[in-house]
C-alpha cells in the first residue's frame, strides 16, 4: 500500500513539472539542491569526502567547499529537468541537446559491429534512453537496468523507456540475452561508474582504487563489439551537449587493462565539468568486511607506468598492544595487512615505551607514541594525522576503542571485550577453544584475515636467522662471541628460572666456548645481575637497568644468541633474527613461544604447568625440573651449529 501511495505521489510530481517551463524547473532544482546543500549534512559530508579524494593534491580546501556547492545545485537543476524530459519527444529535446561525434556509433553500427556504450552519471544521463534509439533506431538498442525498489515506479519507468523503443536488460536475470543483443549487431548502454560491490575489479579511479564492474569489457570481449564512452555536459540553463568519444577498445587488450582504461576516460569526462558528477554516491566505498583485497575474485589491477606510492593511499591505523612481547607477536598480522592491498599505508600508534621496535618493521609507516595515562593527548594526536579509513585494534581494552572512535575513523575493528562493542563497527568473531592450544601469534592473524588479507601462507615466521661470514670468523678466530642473558621476566618470579642456576650455565658455557655475556633487564631484576656479574667476573658486562629500548635493540643486534626466560626480550631477539634458547615453566610455549626457526625450548611439564600465575604457590617444580646441564648443552648446540664450535657435553 505504501509502494502505491508513493507512486502516486510520484506521477503527480510527473506531472506537475511536465506542465513547468523547462528553464523554469530548472532554475527551480537548482534552488533546491542549495536547499538540500544546507540541510543534508550526510549526504554533504559524503561529496565533500569524494571531491576530496579526487582533488584534494589539485584544488584548495576552498574550491572544493564551492565545487561541492554548486554539484548539489547542479543536480537539482538536473534531476527536476529530467522528469519532464521523459514525457518529451525527441525531436522537443534535441531543441536543447546539441550532440557530438554521433558519427563514431553511426560508422560501427553500419559496419555491422555491435556498440557498447559506456555512460557515467553526468549531468542528465537519463538522455541516452530517451536520445539513442533516434540516433540509431535502425538497430535494436538496450540499456542494462536495476530494478528499483518500488514495483510501480519499476514498471512504470520500463514503460515509458520501452516506448521510445529502448530494451531494458535487469543485471540481475543474467546477461545472455544482452550478449545475444549484441551479436544480432544492436547496441547496449552500461553505467559504469558505480561502486561493484564483490564483483568488482579494484582498479584506480582518480588515483585510488575503487571497484568497478568489468561488465563493458566483458561484454565487448564476448561478442567482439566496439567500446564507444559517452558523457552529457550542462552547457547553460536547461542546456545540454552530448559528446560521443571514438572506438578505444585495443587490440589484444584483456578485461583488466579495458576496464582500468574505462575508468581513465570517465575521469577525464568529469574533469571536464566536475559539478556535473554524481558525487553524492559512494563510490569509494570501503567494503565490509574484506576491506583488504587479496581475496577478491577479479582482484587488484594497476596500470603500467602507475606504482603503489603513485595511489592515494587506503590509511590503516593499527593500535599496537602494550606488551612489547605481544607487539612481536602480531607483526605477521601487520605485515598482512600490508599486504592486503598496493595502496595501504600502515601507521602504528603505540606506547611510548615499545613504540621503537616497529622501527624494525619495514611494512610499518609511520609510527605515533602514544600515552598511556592521557586519552584525550593521545586522541589530539591521532587527528593530527590525515585522515584514517580504518583502525585495527589488537587489544582488548576498552581505551583503545574509545580513541579510535573519538577519532572519528569511519572503520573501527577488533574483538568483543570491556564493553566496548557499541564502540567498533567490525567484530572480529572469537573461535571456539581450539585443542592444541594456538599461538598467539593467530589471534592477531585471525584480525587481519577477518580484514580480507591473505593469511594462508603465513608462517608467523619473522626474520631469517643469521649466519654471517664475520661471526663465523669470529669463532673461528677464537674471539669472544657476544651471548645475552636475560634473567629476569616483567610477568613475574614464577616465570624466572634460578639465578644461581643462570650463572652455573653460564660458567660451563664460558669454560668451552669464549664467550662474552651481556645482561639485559630491568631494574627490577638488578640483584639477579649483581649475583651473575660477580659469578661470570670479566666474562660479564652487565647492563640490566641501564639501556632504554632503542640501546637494547643495538645491543641485542651484536649479539649471537640470547639465552633467557620467558620476555618480552625473548620476542625482540626472534625479530631480530637472533636465535634463542628459551626457558618455560609457568606459561606454555604453544601460546607464546619465540616466532621464526632456530630456537631452542626448554621446558619440563609437570602436573601443575601451565598455571600462569605471577608467584608459584607451592614449590616451583616446573622450573626447577629444567637442569644445568640441558640449558648449557642446549646454549652450546647452537653455538656449534651456527658458528662451528665443537663441544662436548656438560
Amino acid at each position: 500500500m505504501l509502494d502505491f501511495v508513493v507512486y502516486l505521489l510520484y506521477r503527480t510530481g510527473l506531472a506537475i513539472a511536465a506542465a513547468i517551463p523547462m528553464r523554469v524547473l530548472f532554475a527551480v532544482g537548482h534552488f533546491l539542491g542549495f536547499c538540500t546543500w544546507l540541510v543534508s549534512g550526510k549526504y554533504r559530508r559524503l561529496a565533500k569526502r569524494n571531491v576530496a579524494i579526487a582533488f584534494a593534491n589539485e584544488k584548495t580546501p576552498r574550491e572544493m567547499r564551492r565545487l561541492v556547492r554548486r554539484h548539489f545545485q547542479r543536480l537539482g537543476a538536473n534531476l527536476l529537468c529530467s522528469v519532464k524530459l521523459t514525457s518529451m519527444p525527441p525531436e522537443k529535446i534535441l531543441q536543447r541537446v546539441k550532440v557530438d561525434n554521433i558519427e563514431a556509433m553511426d560508422r560501427e553500427f553500419r559496419a555491422g559491429v555491435p556498440v557498447v556504450l559506456v555512460l557515467s552519471h553526468l549531468g542528465i544521463w537519463e538522455l541516452f534512453a530517451q536520445l539513442m534509439p533516434k540516433f540509431v533506431g535502425y538497430v535494436r538498442n538496450a540499456s542494462v537496468y536495476q530494478k528499483l525498489g518500488n514495483r510501480f515506479i519499476d514498471a512504470h519507468v520500463r514503460r515509458t523507456r520501452s516506448q521510445t523503443g529502448l530494451e531494458l536488460f535487469d543485471r540481475q536475470q543474467g546477461f545472455q540475452t544482452v550478449i545475444d543483443l549484441l551479436r544480432s549487431g544492436g547496441g547496449v548502454g552500461v553505467l559504469s561508474d558505480q561502486h561493484a560491490g564483490d564483483h568488482g575489479l579494484w582498479t584506480p579511479f582518480f588515483g585510488r582504487l575503487a571497484s568497478t564492474s568489468p561488465l563493458p569489457a566483458l561484454l565487448a570481449r564476448r561478442t567482439r563489439a566496439a567500446l564507444i564512452a559517452a558523457g552529457v555536459y550542462t552547457t547553460g540553463p536547461a542546456r545540454w551537449r552530448l559528446v560521443f568519444t571514438e572506438r578505444f577498445e585495443r587490440k589484444g587488450a584483456s578485461v583488466v587493462e579495458l576496464t582500468a582504461e574505462i575508468n581513465q576516460i570517465i575521469e577525464r569526462q568529469i574533469r571536464v565539468a566536475p559539478e556535473d558528477w554524481f558525487w553524492v554516491h559512494n563510490r569509494w566505498k570501503t567494503p565490509q568486511p574484506n576491506f583488504l583485497l587479496a581475496q577478491y575474485k577479479r582482484g587488484v589491477y594497476v596500470p603500467p607506468g602507475v606504482s603503489s606510492q603513485d595511489l592515494k593511499p587506503f590509511r590503516i591505523l593499527i593500535r599496537s598492544t602494550n606488551w612489547l612481547g605481544d607487539a612481536v607477536m602480531s607483526v605477521p598480522a601487520v605485515r598482512a595487512i600490508k599486504a592486503g592491498r598496493p595502496d595501504a599505508r600502515v601507521t602504528i600508534a603505540a606506547p611510548e615505551n615499545i613504540a621503537q621496535i616497529w622501527k624494525l618493521v619495514p611494512e610499518v609507516d609511520a609510527i605515533i607514541p602514544v600515552s598511556g595515562s592521557r586519552l584525550l593527548s593521545a586522541v589530539q594526536l591521532l587527528r593530527r594525522e590525515p585522515s584514517f579509513d580504518v583502525a585495527i585494534l589488537f587489544p582488548n581494552s576498552l581505551r583503545a576503542a574509545l580513541e579510535s572512535w573519538l577519532t572519528a575513523i569511519p572503520r573501527r575493528v577488533g574483538y568483543r571485550g570491556h564493553w566496548r562493542c557499541w564502540l567498533l563497527n567490525q567484530i572480529v568473531p572469537v573461535p571456539r577453544k581450539t585443542a592444541p592450544p594456538e599461538h598467539h601469534s593467530l589471534r592477531f592473524l585471525r584480525i587481519s584475515r577477518e580484514c580480507g588479507a591473505d593469511t594462508s601462507n603465513s608462517d608467523r615466521s619473522l626474520a631469517a636467522v643469521r649466519q654471517s661470514a664475520d661471526s663465523l670468523q669470529m669463532a673461528n678466530g677464537r674471539q669472544r662471541i657476544k651471548i645475552g642473558l636475560c634473567p629476569g621476566a616483567e610477568y613475574g618470579p614464577a616465570k624466572r628460572w634460578l639465578p644461581e642456576r643462570f650463572a652455573e650455565a653460564a660458567e660451563r658455557i664460558s669454560a668451552q666456548s669464549p664467550v662474552q655475556w651481556v645482561l639485559f633487564g630491568t631494574a627490577r631484576d638488578a640483584s639477579a645481575g649483581e649475583q651473575l656479574a660477580a659469578a661470570l667476573g670479566d666474562h660479564c658486562v652487565n647492563r640490566i637497568g641501564q639501556t632504554t629500548l632503542d640501546q637494547l635493540i643495538d645491543e641485542l643486534h651484536e649479539c649471537r644468541l640470547l639465552l633467557t626466560n620467558d620476555t618480552g626480550t625473548m620476542h625482540l631477539a626472534a625479530l631480530l633474527g637472533i636465535p634463542v634458547v628459551a626457558i618455560f615453566g609457568s606459561t606454555e610455549p604453544r601460546l607464546t613461544g619465540p616466532l621464526g626457526n632456530g630456537h631452542i625450548i626448554l621446558r619440563h611439564h609437570v602436573e601443575c604447568s601451565p598455571c600462569f600465575l605471577r608467584q608459584c604457590p607451592i614449590d616451583f617444580r616446573c622450573m626447577k625440573a629444567v637442569s644445568v646441564e640441558e640449558v648449557a648443552n642446549a646454549v652450546l648446540s647452537v653455538l656449534a651449529e651456527r658458528f662451528q664450535i665443537s663441544h662436548s657435553r656438560a
